[in-house]
C-alpha cells in the first residue's frame, strides 16, 4: 500500500492519518504497540548466586537454523549489570495459573509468594510453566532505550498444554482459544 493510499483509507474512516513522524509521541506508540497481543514470560537468571527473574513480553524466536532468541531489557533494568556475552538466561512461558509470578517479577513484588524454581546447568527456570528454553548470549545490541540479547538455545522443555497468561493492551488477559474450522497443514505456520 503506498503512502497516498493509506491517506485514503484514513481519511475515508474518518481517522488521522498516524504515519506522520512528527505526531508520534511515547504513549500513542506504546497504545498501537499493545494492540499485538504476547504470552508473558519470566527471563530467568542468577543474581549474586541467588535465582532472580523479571517479566517480559519482549520474547521472540530470532533463528530456527541455528536456534536463537532474544530478549529486550530496558536499559534502566538492573538486570543488564547480570547479563553479557556468554552469560546464560532462562526463559519460562508463564500459564494464567502464574499469574501471580507475572506481576511479582514486573516490579510488583507479592510478599510471601513462594515461587518454585528448578535448576538446569546452573540457569533458574520457573516450574510448572508451559515452555522453557535456556540461552547463552552470543551479542548484545543497544537498540534505543533497550539492550537485545540475542542467544544461542541450549535447552529446551516443553509441559502440558495449559491456557496461556497473555499481555494485550497493558494488561493481562485470558483467551479462550478455538480449533480453527479450517486446518493447513501439522507444520508450524510462520517458520
Amino acid at each position: 500500500m503506498t503512502k497516498a493510499s493509506a491517506q485514503t483509507g484514513a481519511e475515508e474512516s474518518g481517522e488521522s492519518d498516524s504515519g506522520d513522524l512528527a505526531a508520534l509521541d511515547q504513549r500513542t506508540f506504546r497504545r498501537v504497540m499493545g494492540r499485538f497481543s504476547t504470552g508473558v514470560a519470566v527471563v530467568t537468571f542468577l543474581r549474586d548466586g541467588e535465582p532472580a527473574g523479571i517479566t517480559v513480553n519482549s520474547f521472540l524466536s530470532v533463528s530456527a537454523d541455528p536456534p536463537l532468541i532474544l530478549v529486550s531489557l530496558r536499559r534502566e533494568s538492573s538486570v543488564i549489570h547480570h547479563l553479557g556475552v556468554g552469560d546464560c538466561y532462562g526463559v519460562s512461558f508463564l500459564t494464567e495459573e502464574q499469574l501471580d509470578i507475572g506481576l511479582h517479577f514486573s516490579g510488583k513484588p507479592i510478599e510471601d509468594l513462594d515461587v518454585a524454581y528448578e535448576e538446569k546447568d546452573g540457569t533458574p527456570l520457573i516450574r510448572g510453566s508451559l515452555a522453557q528454553v535456556i540461552g547463552r548470549v552470543v551479542d548484545v545490541h543497544e537498540a534505543g532505550d533497550h539492550f537485545l540479547y540475542i542467544a544461542g538455545v541450549e535447552h529446551l522443555w516443553q509441559g502440558p498444554e495449559s491456557k496461556p497468561l497473555i499481555f494485550y493492551s497493558g494488561r493481562y488477559k485470558q483467551i479462550h482459544a478455538h480449533e480453527p474450522g479450517r486446518h493447513f497443514s501439522d507444520e508450524l505456520q510462520g517458520w
